[in-house]
């Protein structure tokens, strides 16, 4: 039985894991760790380039597209090692990160981990966050509103929501999803990842109940790039970085998510405030980016296109929120 399994959602990426796969068995020993793929119904040939590069690799094929918690869920289910690694598709392992971190964690009380991520220039990425009440983090990407609430907080000196840098053991609340290392001790008492979810914020309200269990970290001395958003931007034909689009399918998933992990983690309450401050950009978008580009001597409007995009996302969000509030199962799907 191995020690560790890792577990790596695939859908359309089969190039994308294969690089992955290729740094993951060049550096973690083979009795250390089994390393468990789980299709979301690809429906191309991903099964048979992965499995004829890497045959030792465990495939699970789903027969819908289930997104990221259930995926990742029936990949925990057939795991068979004590502790399980979420990682993405899109990640390189460099100086064997996934061993040192497991060595190191293994040995620890934390009950869920992560590492130092990196863009492919080698700055860093978010890798951890801490929880601001009531999501309020989710603000950040809203045009004109974001800036000024960043403005506000540097002026008042609020502690950043995250942790874009670290160099050593950073403790958190909760962990980037793209490498988040949990203990089967902790599933066995938080559960698994939560099934309404289909991609976005899963990894947070999960952390959320791993952190009622015990402590989470970051080992920031372990480094992994992370092509950030290029498993999904692939899969479904967007673009951009993070969680700062707001404008096509892929930013109305974003946002439902959000929404959704609010509504779990923080209450009901808390949902109709942000849902409050996003209608509320709605004109402020329209306005602020006539005024801005007038000023600039630019096309008043050139921006009217964006805000109208983001106007249809909210519309559909409305739709979804007495679903929503009542929160019962549900499948929250748009992509």
């Amino acid at each position: 039985m191995a020690d560790l399994s890792i577990i790596i959602v695939n859908y359309k990426t089969p190039r994308l894991l294969i690089d992955c796969l290729k740094t993951v068995y060049g550096q973690t020993p083979a009795h250390l760790a089994e390393v468990i793929v789980v299709d979301n119904a690809s429906g191309d040939n991903s099964r048979e380039l992965v499995t004829t590069a890497f045959p030792q690799v465990k495939w699970i094929q789903l027969s819908y597209n289930a997104g990221f918690a259930r995926a990742n869920n029936e990949g925990i289910r057939q795991a068979s090692a004590e502790v399980v690694l979420l990682l993405n598709s899109d990640t390189l392992n460099e100086d064997n990160a996934i061993e040192g971190c497991y060595r190191q964690f293994i040995s620890s009380a934390y009950v869920a981990c992560g590492v130092q991520l990196l863009n492919t220039d080698r700055s860093p990425q978010i890798s951890g966050n801490y929880v601001m009440k009531g999501g309020l983090n989710y603000l950040l990407p809203l045009p004109y509103l974001g800036n000024f609430i960043k403005w506000l907080g540097n002026v008042v000196k609020v502690k950043k929501p995250n942790v874009p840098d670290s160099s050593n053991l950073v403790e958190v609340d909760w962990i980037n999803g793209a490498f988040l290392m949990v203990k089967r001790t902790a599933i066995e008492k938080a559960g698994l990842l939560d099934e309404d979810f289909f991609l976005y914020a899963e990894e947070a309200e999960w952390c959320g109940r791993l952190r009622r269990i015990g402590k989470l970290c970051i080992y920031g001395q372990y480094k992994v790039i992370h092509l950030q958003g290029e498993s999904a931007n692939e899969a479904f034909g967007s673009s951009g970085k993070g969680y700062y689009n707001l404008y096509d399918r892929k930013g109305l998933q974003i946002m439902l998510s959000n929404f959704v992990r609010i509504r779990k983690q923080f209450g009901a309450g808390w949902l109709l405030v942000q849902l409050a401050f996003y209608t509320f950009t709605i004109p402020l978008f329209f306005t602020g980016s006539f005024i801005e580009n007038s000023f600039r001597l630019r096309n008043p409007f050139a921006d009217f296109g964006l805000a109208s995009r983001f106007t249809g996302n909210m519309a559909r969000i409305w739709r979804f929120l007495p679903r929503i509030l009542a929160n019962k199962p549900y499948f929250y799907k748009v992509l």
